[in-house]
């Protein structure tokens, strides 16, 4: 085919899980194409904004081998400690860091810091086929390639693989024919960056609530990243309010633990929701991030998911030969992801429906289960390598290898 540019791999989605797995593919001697409709540093970056994501230990593994930790530690707050708590209730357990022979049991960023140094990662690869700003407008799959259409400009990409790194409304997903079902949970979280009397001190907070999760943590900053789950209507009030009037609500909602809130910036809010993709794989294809499965931001788990899509993808492709888009290296994609994906989503989808059941008993017997795990050592040595995996092989960039 004439006037197309060839490349054996096009990730389609140049947010944090994208690019993160384009630079991952650097050291494979591929040809690699990166595409993404928003230009590098622009503000507008959805996945780059003020939203704080907490790295669990094996996410941080995976940025040292990337070379990219150093740049990004000094602008990361440890967690040390955590409190989980059933709002109004008896229930609660405190993990500690130094209980399990580690420093942190993960690191709370802003997007916007990893977005940076991501894209300045990006700048300097001179084999990496950089479209950005550039928008995909059209997918077509067949046995032997993936042809994609961008705007506005750039001839037709041909690729032996493509990756669908772009978002829960994933185009390259519908172009494969996989369907993701979406569950709704009618839950709004109300995103803020908020200073108080009491610096942050590596505590992180998870307290659950009838509308939902609510996350207070530390920032490197001494300030908090808050994570208010609110019903739909609540939320839209709670955005309306002046900033005096948000700092006492959620002063009352949260209490003193980090003394008087005393400052806020900007409120965003967004929408939560459950997608998941029936299949993760289709012939010449491969989803990853939110494209393969978008969860709810308890406990923080989809990020670093998404990044061990990226991390076991960048494996199985080390070994792939001269067809990255194989079946059978497909397959092992999918296969090596399978019980990290549903592991995960069970457990985060179980958390939210869990702590927002009210039936006769349920409360009770939940604020049971935290106590018991409170005093269970066990328990709480197998949450604290929650971030290297639910189950499965841990890629060898999650455990801070090279490829």
């Amino acid at each position: 085919m004439t006037d197309v540019s060839e490349v054996d791999v096009a990730i389609v989605g140049g947010g944090l899980v994208g690019a993160s797995l384009a630079l991952a593919l650097r050291p494979l001697g591929l040809r690699v194409a990166l595409i993404e409709s928003v230009a590098a540093g622009a503000t507008a970056q959805p996945s780059f904004d003020d939203r704080t994501t907490a790295l669990g230990n094996g996410t941080r593994r995976v940025f040292e081998a990337l070379g990219l930790w150093r740049e990004l530690a000094p602008q990361a707050a440890a967690i040390r400690e955590i409190h989980v708590s059933d709002a109004g209730r008896y229930g609660f357990a405190r993990l500690r860091a130094e209980e399990h022979d580690i420093d942190a049991f993960g690191y709370v960023i802003t997007n916007r810091v990893m977005g940076r140094a991501l894209h300045a990662a990006l700048l300097n690869c001179a084999d990496l086929e950089l479209r950005m700003p550039a928008r995909c407008t059209a997918v077509s799959i067949d046995e032997q390639a993936v042809l994609l259409h961008t705007e506005p400009n750039g001839l037709p990409l041909r690729a032996k693989l493509v990756v669908a790194a772009d978002g829960a409304q994933s185009l390259v997903r519908q172009a494969a024919g996989l369907p993701a079902e979406l569950e709704d949970y009618g839950q709004v979280a109300v995103v803020a960056h908020v200073a108080a009397s009491r610096a942050a001190a590596g505590i992180a907070y998870e307290r659950f609530t009838p509308t939902g999760p609510f996350a207070v943590l530390p920032l490197f900053d001494g300030h908090y990243g808050v994570v208010w789950t609110l019903s739909p209507e609540r939320a839209a009030e709670v955005l309306a309010m002046s900033d005096a009037e948000y700092l006492a609500a959620l002063q009352q909602a949260f209490g003193w633990r980090a003394g008087e809130f005393q400052r806020v910036g900007k409120r965003q809010a967004y929408p939560l929701c459950l997608s998941r993709a029936t299949a993760i794989t289709a012939p010449r294809c491969v989803l990853i991030g939110n494209a393969a499965q978008a969860l709810h931001p308890v406990a923080g788990q989809g990020f670093n998911l998404g990044l061990r899509d990226a991390a076991t993808l960048a494996e199985v492709l080390r070994g792939a030969g001269s067809d990255p888009g194989a079946t059978g290296v497909l397959a092992e994609f999918a296969t090596r992801r399978e019980r990290d994906r549903s592991g995960v989503i069970h457990f985060t989808d179980g958390l939210v429906k869990l702590f927002a059941d009210s039936r006769l008993g349920v409360p009770a017997l939940r604020d049971l289960g935290l106590l018991l795990f409170d005093l269970s050592p066990t328990a709480k040595q197998a949450m604290s390598r929650l971030s290297f995996g639910f189950a499965g092989r841990t890629p060898r960039l999650a455990r801070g290898l090279p490829l």
